[in-house]
């Protein structure tokens, strides 16, 4: 049987919407008329110069909007997301899968301002985790930091094929060509050394016992062309390793304010001062944005999705969509209990597993 239903739609007043590009943004603001259900609606377009930015804040703030959403457009939301949030707003940044428009619908800046405005007022749209700036500056020194890191390993990588192209085997020998014994005997061999006998001789303590096999490995033709590109590609990772000194000075001062909660990640197994300074920069320090931990490892890639093909029948023993929260096992649970002499591991005196997976290998949000 039909009844009535009375829903009461929690509308937000004044809220605007922004659909940013490289030059230029499109601003949608809704807002209550002066009698009656209807909606005030103001389209503009502005340039995503600061000059602009700024008057559109000072705008929004004279018409009293309370909340400003935008689309996670490239990285060219960090301005205007930063400006608003200077001038004292509440901006909101979306997932844009969450604000698809539905098919056959026309797609124009203006339409997807206004689609995004209308969203925002009914409170359909759920704001991603912005960390507050000095999160975000020590977020930016550790990825950095990442990218540098992986710049000098690709470089080290093209100096061991640069000596395997010369027939200098080096890396056969020594298990780090990178060492004090490997950057001297490489240095030697820039400034013109090339009797392997000699270069061997450079070696330091436990590669002396090594001396025999490294007089064979420098038993090659390395010449000029591989010179010039040898001290191009040390000189490079000497300067990469230079930076990434300076940027670990920088974290470790942007880390001061977070030094207690720092500490306590140091001392989890695993964990050393350049993986908890990294953690801090992702997920802050403020974990009142994760619901729950398996939220926190979802939102931190921590967590495998149950990828499975569409099967007639689900067969026994295997992840149901609601894992963990169902008595179904993960796909890379064992069918039947796992004897363990360690309490609290393995298969209890009833048969069950007693053991739950951890948060960080199979929780899902």
């Amino acid at each position: 049987m039909l009844a009535e239903s009375h829903d009461e739609e929690q509308i937000i007043a004044r809220v605007a919407a922004l659909d940013i590009g490289k030059a230029e943004l499109v601003c949608c603001v809704r807002l209550p008329a002066q009698r009656g259900p209807k909606r005030l609606q103001e389209v503009s377009t502005h340039s995503t110069m600061t000059r602009s930015l700024t008057e559109l804040a000072s705008r929004l703030v004279e018409l009293g909007v309370q909340r400003v959403v935008m689309e996670a457009t490239s990285d060219y939301w960090k301005p205007v997301f930063y400006l608003l949030e200077a001038h004292g707003l509440d901006p909101w940044l979306v997932n844009a899968r969450d604000v698809k428009h539905l098919p056959g619908r026309p797609k124009s800046d203006v339409i997807d301002a206004v689609w995004l405005c209308k969203l925002a007022e009914r409170q359909m749209l759920r704001p991603s985790f912005v960390p507050p700036w000095p999160i975000r500056r020590l977020r930016d020194l550790t990825r950095y930091r990442v990218d540098l890191v992986a710049a000098r390993t690709a470089e080290k990588n093209r100096v061991e094929k640069l000596l395997e192209d010369a027939c200098i085997k080096l890396s056969v020998v020594a298990s780090d060509i990178f060492g004090v014994s490997g950057r001297a005997m490489m240095a030697a061999l820039i400034a013109g050394e090339r009797d392997p006998h000699v270069l061997a001789q450079m070696a330091r303590a436990r590669m002396r016992t090594k001396i025999a096999r490294l007089e064979e490995a420098f038993n090659g033709h390395f010449d000029d062309h591989h010179r010039f590109l040898l001290a191009r590609m040390l000189d490079r990772i000497d300067s990469t390793e230079a930076d990434i000194a300076a940027l670990d000075n920088q974290i470790e001062a942007h880390l001061v304010p977070f030094a207690a909660a720092a500490a306590r990640l140091d001392e989890i197994p695993g964990i050393g001062p350049v993986a908890a300074a990294v953690i801090i920069a992702e997920v802050g320090v403020d974990m009142s944005r994760f619901p729950t931990a398996g939220h926190l490892c979802s939102w931190a890639k921590l967590s495998p999705g149950l990828n499975t093909s569409a099967r007639a029948t689900a067969p026994p023993a295997t992840a149901t969509a609601t894992w963990p929260a169902s008595s179904a096992r993960p796909p890379w649970w064992p069918a039947e209990p796992i004897p363990s002499s360690v309490p609290g591991i393995g298969a209890s005196p009833n048969g069950e597993v007693t053991n739950a997976p951890s948060s960080r290998s199979g929780a899902r949000s």
